[in-house]
């Protein structure tokens, strides 16, 4: 009988660690399954892979003979897996990247020529998605990858590259107190009626509403929106304020909006999001036709 993928991953694991709780903690198994694995593969090849007593864990020369070939083994499935991914993704030849409002900054032109560098078949098919799903249509697995900004729920389940860091400004109506001003304070703008996202948007819902700087005073909710064009409508209805982005203050220009910069407030981060079991080549060079962004202190994974 021949050795699974999985005992080899696991005798890996075993291997680098060389402890059984840490290996089992890598591999999200128990430690008592790991060890019934590894038993199964001693027995199965006939040798004593590790020598092991209270306080250490050791290859045996089977053990340090088998590691190099079951680390290219695993490899070279790996590859495997990922040239099949890229067969069938080729057939469609279309990566499909989630919006919820006008990226701009010139990112997608930019990451569109560089990517028909290395994928000339391939075209980038924008889709947009209101604010109702914060990932985009990515967790729903609608899209291939997304622009966002962050922080989105769950948000440690996927990959992330911030692309884009940028203070947070406010949009209030033309005729609003503040509109003369060159900044305002955000103190000063904790009793105004705030536009809201759904509350489906979770984490992204607080972080627009600045939930952490308000120092547990509450917020005024003036009106919920679930795009950029009802946020903008709203603006100028005078509905409520609503905190953006600075370089959408010039995106989202209207005649009867005015956009300020507001002093006390961390900044906004805009996102390349993507799923890390995502293998395919494209998506690889995809993430990496975006320049990431080092003021945001956040490395890309």
């Amino acid at each position: 009988m021949d050795a699974h993928l999985r005992d080899l991953r696991y005798f890996v694991a075993t291997a680098e660690e060389l402890n059984f709780t840490r290996a089992a903690e890598r591999l999200f198994v128990s430690q008592p399954a790991l060890s019934k694995q590894i038993k199964q593969l001693e027995e199965l090849l006939r040798v004593r892979l590790f020598n092991r007593d209270r306080r250490s864990v050791t290859l045996t020369a089977p053990g340090q003979a088998l590691l190099p070939q079951a680390r290219e083994v695993i490899r070279a499935w790996d590859e495997a897996q990922r040239a099949v991914s890229d067969a069938a993704a080729a057939e469609a030849a279309v990566l499909t990247v989630g919006v919820s409002s006008s990226i701009g900054r010139g990112l997608l032109p930019a990451a569109r020529a560089r990517l028909a560098e290395r994928h000339p078949a391939w075209r980038i098919r924008i889709r947009q998605v209101d604010w109702e799903d914060a990932t985009a249509g990515l967790a729903a697995g609608q899209v291939d990858a997304a622009l966002l900004w962050l922080p989105i729920p769950d948000q440690e389940a996927f990959a992330v590259r911030v692309v884009a860091t940028e203070p947070r400004w406010v949009a209030m109506p033309a005729g609003h107190r503040f509109a003369g001003r060159s900044e305002v304070a955000f103190e000063e703008l904790l009793d105004e009626p705030f536009l809201a996202l759904p509350e489906s948007a979770g984490v992204l819902r607080d972080f627009w509403l600045a939930v952490p700087e308000r120092g547990g005073r509450p917020v005024r909710i003036g009106a919920t929106v679930s795009n950029a064009d009802e946020t903008f409508e709203a603006v100028e209805e005078g509905s409520g304020v609503v905190l953006l982005a600075s370089g959408n203050a010039e995106i989202y220009r209207r005649p009867g909006v005015v956009t300020l910069p507001v002093g006390g407030l961390s900044p906004s981060r805009l996102a390349l999001v993507w799923r890390p079991d995502d293998h395919r080549t494209v998506i690889r060079d995809f993430v990496g036709a975006f320049a990431e962004d080092r003021s945001a202190g956040v490395p890309a994974h």
